[in-house]
């Protein structure tokens, strides 16, 4: 797809940032040709340059991440020293948590949460608190998209997202309940990285839904990605240069309806670059007990946010936005039966699913319902995505494609459960034949 010409944009164009390529970089370090120090200036002269204008952060210091960035032996760890961005709802004792509400205003853990404490061992250093929405809701954060700042950047992870998008960062870290890696990545045009459920520990994030709540990470292209998980969790993640073209089931789902013309286009021209380039590609309906996971995720995150956020709800409510406000009240209406009833149906949902897709390697499937939308009231709608988080399914968005207004779009692989190195493989095959249309 073509970028429109510049008289059909809005006055706030479409900035191009050099993205920070984490595997270059980390490379570039180890060779000596580069030092965390330097890097760390060049992040920070970023985000000093941009943060006023897309706020992707909530907590940033300057002075601590060149102080982080002069430790000995980093160039030695896996990260190599690299600067990464942390959501706000994940615990850091050096930094405050406020989770995007004023509810946890100044919050300043005792220790750092898991997946913080694995990202320091393997030689990152924390760049900063990423902004997040509400409790990792629907409320927006202040972060603009830095693509084009009158549009949104997505969310909840909107801060990681717009911190990797505007050249601020080269790895950050997001959480998902529904869409809130695999949207915002859409929106500002990097790659998000949704895991295999519990791959990445969640312990000392702020839960929502702990039966759907999964770390994941954004970067600026897939091998970065997957260079990144590698490190952090010590998984061989890293992608197979010899790996065979892959087997991809092109699938639609039920709700096709609500894709804009822009996104089904970028699906239809994704695919069709896969086939050029050799992957085997088949048109696949999902089979009805996997359709109604839909319905089935909504009745799990409600249940468990009206339980995960009871505190906020009994003693801090006149804190809470209206929308969350409201949307916690409706939560409390569903019983145990009901929730119960769900998990069987999701249970049965993921063995029809594995069933389903058991002879390809990814599912090709729309990231978002289209361009990010403009303004900043929504974060926008993540109804392609959270059948998927319901099914523990790894998820990646891949960049490359943008619509007619020149906005990126999206276009999601989703691979079979526990099999995140060959769902990477195949997003980094169709990232090439992207590129190479």
């Amino acid at each position: 797809m073509m970028d429109a010409p510049a008289a059909a944009r809005t006055p706030l164009e479409i900035r191009e940032a050099p993205l920070l390529h984490a595997a270059t970089l980390a490379g570039e370090i180890r060779a000596g040709r580069l030092t965390p120090a330097d890097l760390a200036e060049r992040c920070i002269a970023t985000i000093e340059a941009h943060e006023a204008d897309v706020a992707a952060f909530a907590a940033f210091d300057a002075e601590a991440l060149r102080a982080q960035a002069r430790l000995p032996g980093l160039a030695e760890l896996p990260l190599a020293g690299l600067p990464v961005g942390v959501k706000d709802i994940i615990d850091t004792a050096d930094l405050p948590t406020g989770r995007g509400s004023p509810v946890f205003a100044g919050h300043r853990p005792a220790s750092d949460a898991t997946v913080v404490r694995m990202t320091r061992r393997a030689g990152g250093i924390i760049a900063g608190k990423t902004a997040t929405t509400e409790l990792a809701f629907m409320q927006p954060a202040a972060t603009r998209n830095p693509r084009r700042l009158a549009h949104s950047p997505g969310g909840s992870s909107a801060g990681s997202a717009a911190a990797v998008a505007a050249g601020m960062l080269p790895i950050a870290v997001g959480t998902q309940t529904a869409g809130s890696v695999i949207r915002p990545a859409a929106y500002c045009g990097v790659t998000g990285y949704k895991p295999s459920f519990k791959l990445i520990p969640t312990v000392g994030v702020k839960p929502f839904a702990w039966s759907l709540d999964t770390v994941g990470l954004f970067a600026a292209r897939v091998a970065d990605a997957a260079f990144a998980a590698s490190a952090i969790t010590g998984r061989d993640l890293q992608l197979d240069e010899a790996a065979s073209a892959p087997r991809i089931a092109l699938v639609f789902t039920a709700r096709a309806d609500q894709a804009s013309p822009a996104a089904r286009l970028a699906l239809e021209e994704a695919a069709s670059a896969a086939a050029r380039a050799g992957a085997r590609m088949k048109t696949l309906m999902l089979p009805d007990e996997v359709e109604t996971g839909d319905d089935t995720h909504a009745v799990i995150q409600a249940f468990e946010a009206a339980h995960a956020l009871a505190d906020e709800w009994d003693r801090h409510r006149d804190r809470l936005s209206p929308q969350l406000s409201a949307y916690l009240d409706d939560a409390r209406n569903v019983t145990p039966d009901a929730y119960d009833a769900a998990r069987r149906a999701a249970r049965r949902a993921r063995h029809a699913l594995a069933d389903a897709t058991r002879d390809f390697d990814a599912v090709l499937t729309f990231a978002a319902t289209g361009e990010a939308p403009e303004g900043h009231a929504s974060t926008g709608s993540p109804v392609f995505n959270r059948l998927w988080t319901l099914m523990g399914s790894p998820c990646v968005n891949v960049a490359g494609l943008s619509g007619p207004t020149g906005l990126p779009i999206g276009v999601q692989l989703v691979g079979r459960f526990g099999r995140d190195r060959a769902l990477l493989a195949a997003a980094a095959f169709l990232e090439r034949a992207i590129v190479e249309r």
